[in-house]
């Protein structure tokens, strides 16, 4: 049994139901070894992942250096490689014409290869000047297309609001959502998958965990969101103790299974985590258990929070 693939918009890309966020390669959870990373991308390649996101942004370039070493030997031609620009660290930012070009031209070198088959402007919403995106920014990405350095292009942010703007104003072939398809909110059905398919928009979804809430360990201490969420959050990880169930793979059965999600990438970086997402992916929540855990969560659903110059 392998892993389902998906149409990603008008695209024409078959892209599987599972991708491999590159995060981890930047060292955004922790400490990881290197060489056992590029063996997990060649595992999920062989179970089955095609699709590999990464950024300039994850690790200052690291996780695309470290991605760019697994993807030789052949591997890069098995794969639809995604990668961003426009973020360059927390609070660094540069979505010029300019300023996109050099770092797409950084990317391909330290991805090793001639083109990407994505790339996005990442996390628009911190920009404060959107109809400057729309320009300024799609023009660096389109001229980026005409050139043969990426296949399709898109933005990605956090607010819904933003990205329903920036499918309206540009010719995007894909965008990415995050947060907006898991058990605490699925607002990105909705609000977004309309507009999406209306224009022709592949949507790639990630963080089914919401950005680490829904895992049994809790949230990070720094995660935004209000305390009602997180307090719901604690009710449901009790809830699931008392059901000797893991929160963190219903959220991930929950979110990979919408019908109308295309991909939900998630961040690996070891060979267990590839087979136990992958597992996750292959397998239904328990309809009990899922609804039980949605019951406790209905009166906090679709609370966000803010990003960037937007409010929640």
């Amino acid at each position: 049994m392998s892993l389902t693939k998906k149409p990603l918009g008008r695209t024409g890309l078959e892209v599987s139901v599972l991708g491999f966020g590159g995060g981890p390669f930047g060292g955004f959870y922790g400490s990881f070894d290197e060489s056992e990373g590029i063996r997990a991308v060649h595992h999920a390649i062989d179970r089955g992942i095609n699709l590999f996101d990464t950024s300039p942004y994850y690790g200052g370039g690291k996780s695309e250096e470290i991605l760019g070493k697994a993807l030789t030997g052949g591997y890069r031609e098995k794969i639809v490689l995604a990668t961003k620009a426009g973020r360059i660290a927390k609070d660094v930012f540069d979505f010029s014409f300019d300023g996109m070009v050099r770092s797409c031209e950084t990317s391909l070198k330290l991805l090793q290869t001639d083109h990407v088959d994505i790339l996005q402007a990442h996390d628009i919403e911190f920009e404060p000047n959107l109809d400057w995106v729309f320009d300024e920014t799609f023009r660096a990405l389109d001229h980026l297309k005409k050139q043969g350095k990426c296949r399709f292009i898109g933005m990605t942010g956090f607010p819904l609001g933003v990205l329903e703007k920036a499918i309206q104003n540009c010719k995007l072939d894909v965008v990415i959502s995050y947060c907006h398809a898991s058990l605490n909110d699925s607002t990105m059905i909705s609000r977004l998958v309309p507009l999406a398919k209306a224009r022709g928009t592949g949507i790639i979804n990630a963080s089914a965990l919401s950005m680490g809430l829904l895992t049994m360990e809790g949230p990070p201490a720094w995660h935004p969101a209000p305390e009602a969420v997180k307090a719901a959050v604690r009710k449901v990880v009790d809830h699931c103790a008392k059901r000797a169930a893991n929160l963190a793979k219903l959220a991930q059965q929950y979110t990979i299974h919408l019908p109308e999600v295309e991909t939900t990438l998630v961040g690996m970086a070891r060979i267990a985590e590839v087979d136990a997402n992958i597992e996750a992916a292959m397998t239904k929540p328990d309809p009990v258990l899922l609804a039980e855990v949605l019951e406790i969560l209905k009166p906090i659903s679709g609370t966000g929070w803010p990003s960037g110059t937007w409010p929640a």
